[in-house]
């Protein structure tokens, strides 16, 4: 079964042919990151004008690439929630459109839930049930994986994102568009426990995340910096980046350990951008490793928004019946 999948969730259009939900034939990604990178951030409606332009020759070129024609297609499925609303019609509405004139089914898909099935394209043994941690710029949430289409939010964020976290402190210290990337370099150089920042915590309910705080704490902390000394030494950037990077690697690696022991799995699937850090992947690694839990990562090619997870997730929400 061939699924042509579209993404167009935030700043990336991307279309793929997945087969039988694991095997990858083509995946197209077209990302607009030097174009918002002059803002500081996303734009949605320059996202959405962008998206419009793409669409079209993006799945031409997923289609060639993966050998096929749109008569071999079987299915077709694009990301319908949650993203920014101008962006995510765009592909909607073409996907949409395209099934209706080839009469095809058409599949929407949790861009969430398309984040973890990535892992299903890395790891073809890979079945439910197991745990689930998603970091991206939008997201981050623990999730109980009970079966491909059972998915329970055991924890999430009660504000900003880590990966928004991430990209809003790397501007306030001077750093270049997208964030997440630079705090990862870094960080290589600073102290992990240079800075002493709260955990994400919010009080009372153990698995869920606040970053908002940390983000406050981050950015207040660089402005005293800049006020006292006129601004960010290299060191001063190197050490916050290792500080937010251990803040969060702690903040996640607590949530995690006690999701697992409140389920009882063994297996943690993590997904989403954030996890194209390497130094939060080595982290989880060593988590897992003490815990004796099978850790699954996507490729990073597979980690941020692409449409081949949506065609991974899709399978199986068609080959389960759930259509609505």
């Amino acid at each position: 079964m061939l699924i042509l999948g579209i993404e167009s969730s935030c700043d990336e259009t991307s279309a793929a042919v997945v087969k039988d939900g694991r095997e990858v034939l083509s995946n197209i990604i077209l990302s607009q990151t030097e174009t918002h990178a002059k803002y500081g951030g996303v734009v949605p409606e320059i996202a959405s004008r962008a998206h419009t332009e793409a669409i079209c020759p993006i799945c031409s070129r997923a289609l060639t690439q993966a050998g096929v024609n749109l008569s071999d297609i079987d299915i077709i499925a694009a990301t319908n929630t949650p993203g920014l609303i101008g962006a995510l019609l765009v592909g909607l509405s073409f996907a949409k459109s395209l099934a209706y004139k080839l009469n095809l089914p058409f599949v929407p898909v949790n861009h969430i839930k398309g984040h973890i099935a990535a892992a299903y394209l890395e790891y073809p043994g890979l079945e439910p049930p197991f745990l689930a941690f998603v970091a991206s710029g939008g997201h981050t949430s623990i999730m109980d994986i009970r079966d491909y289409l059972d998915h329970q939010t055991l924890g999430a964020t009660r504000d900003d994102a880590l990966g928004e976290a991430f990209d809003k402190i790397a501007r306030a210290m001077g750093l270049s568009y997208p964030g997440g990337a630079e705090i990862e370099r870094y960080a290589k150089s600073g102290g992990s426990s240079a800075v002493k920042i709260p955990l994400a915590k919010v009080e009372g309910h153990e698995l869920d995340f606040s970053f908002s705080g940390v983000k406050t704490y981050v950015i207040n902390h660089i402005n005293t910096l800049i006020q006292k000394n006129g601004g960010l030494s290299e060191k001063d950037r190197c050490d916050i980046a290792a500080s937010l990077t251990g803040n969060a690697v702690k903040s996640a690696s607590v949530r995690i350990k006690r999701a697992l022991e409140l389920t009882g799995h063994k297996k943690l699937v993590c997904a989403g951008g954030v996890l194209a850090n390497s130094h939060i992947c080595a982290a989880l690694k060593e988590l897992c490793g003490e815990l004796n839990t099978e850790l699954y990562i996507p490729d990073k090619k597979y980690c941020g928004d692409n449409a081949a997870m949506i065609a991974a997730q899709a399978y199986y929400e068609y080959k389960m019946g759930s259509l609505n």
